[in-house]
């Protein structure tokens, strides 16, 4: 099973257990993660066909919301189906090159969606705290944002794969999870691993920590001008514009740092619940991020609707019946 070279024993293939503990809940497990899955890619590839085909939804906020999309389907997809054979079919092994892939595949797409979600939150601080120069996101700069968004991942992403691989293993080659990540494939090794755990610890608190900070810095100026508008219907209507990225803004990040403070400080915290967590992120915000702007944004509630029943007239609050 190992192949020898000169300085140590390189694993042909890593063993994913799963969830340990609840081997015998697998298939059970796999049904509402296979139903999440489905309808993440569902819900995604409509959101981004609706705004892909409709120029007048080619706006910021839109565009924004079909990046985060892509991210979406790219974490999900890089997970899920793994997870998915090893419940249903009990295919545990994946080869070192195809684990580093789908570790780098997972951090990537978390960096990019932690990158879109801060440009939304700057989107609204310009279109609530200065309307007048929200003209500048134009098409341009925002494909310009989305290039510094991946740019930002990869360059990230792309050290830890010299990083894993050159550490050796030694025969360590089982890791208790469901998919491939950064300090889950360096803790396998036989040899001193704080340049990773540095290394993972210094860019998570530099990217997504950085964009947690910017967008709460962003959503406080936001909130004050609020607060001086002259009624509350006003503050209402303002704050509404809000309301979905705050909700995917949770949604992303509340689950995504539990993970990663557990996953490095909470030792006494059982491992399947750890890791029973890890897999609910990567499904369940790309499942509900779309059902969130269809329901809460109207443009894309009737381009949906119209998707979906296009003999009705819309907008119409009695179509239901006639779809």
């Amino acid at each position: 099973m190992y192949e020898l070279n000169e300085s140590s024993f390189d694993p042909i293939t890593f063993v994913l257990t799963g969830i340990p503990g609840m081997e015998e809940c697998h298939v059970w497990i796999s049904v509402p993660f296979c139903l999440m899955y489905l309808t993440a890619v569902f819900s995604n590839s409509v959101l981004l066909f609706v705004i892909s085909t409709d120029r007048s939804l080619h706006e910021p906020m839109h565009l924004f919301l079909a990046m985060l999309a892509v991210s979406d389907l790219m974490l999900s997809t890089t997970t899920v189906p793994k997870m998915l054979a090893i419940f249903w079919f009990s295919a545990r092994e994946i080869s070192f090159d195809a684990c580093i892939t789908q570790m780098f595949f997972t951090h990537f797409s978390f960096i990019v969606e932690s990158s879109v979600l801060l440009a939304m939150a700057f989107d609204r601080y310009v279109a609530v705290c200065d309307p007048l120069r929200y003209s500048v996101l134009t098409p341009s700069v925002i494909g310009k944002i989305a290039v510094a968004a991946v740019l930002r991942g990869f360059c990230i992403m792309f050290p830890p794969i010299f990083l894993l691989k050159r550490l050796p293993y030694c025969g360590h080659n089982v890791m208790p999870h469901t998919y491939c990540e950064h300090m889950g494939i360096a803790r396998l090794a036989c040899a001193d691993i704080r340049a990773n755990v540095w290394y993972g610890l210094t860019t998570a608190l530099l990217s997504s920590g950085l964009d947690v900070v910017l967008i709460a810095a962003s959503y406080a100026l936001i909130l004050r001008a609020v607060f001086r508008l002259p009624t509350p219907e006003a503050r209402l209507k303002t704050l509404s514009t809000c309301g979905s990225h705050l909700c995917v803004i949770l949604m992303f990040y509340v689950p995504a740092f539990f993970s990663f403070l557990t996953h490095r400080f909470g030792h006494h915290i059982p491992s399947h619940v750890h890791i029973l967590l890890a897999n609910l992120y990567v499904v369940v915000p790309p499942m509900l991020n779309p059902i969130v702007y269809g329901v809460r944004t109207r443009q894309i509630r009737e381009r949906v609707l119209r998707l979906l029943c296009p003999t009705a007239e819309w907008p119409c609050p009695g179509c239901w019946g006639r779809c």
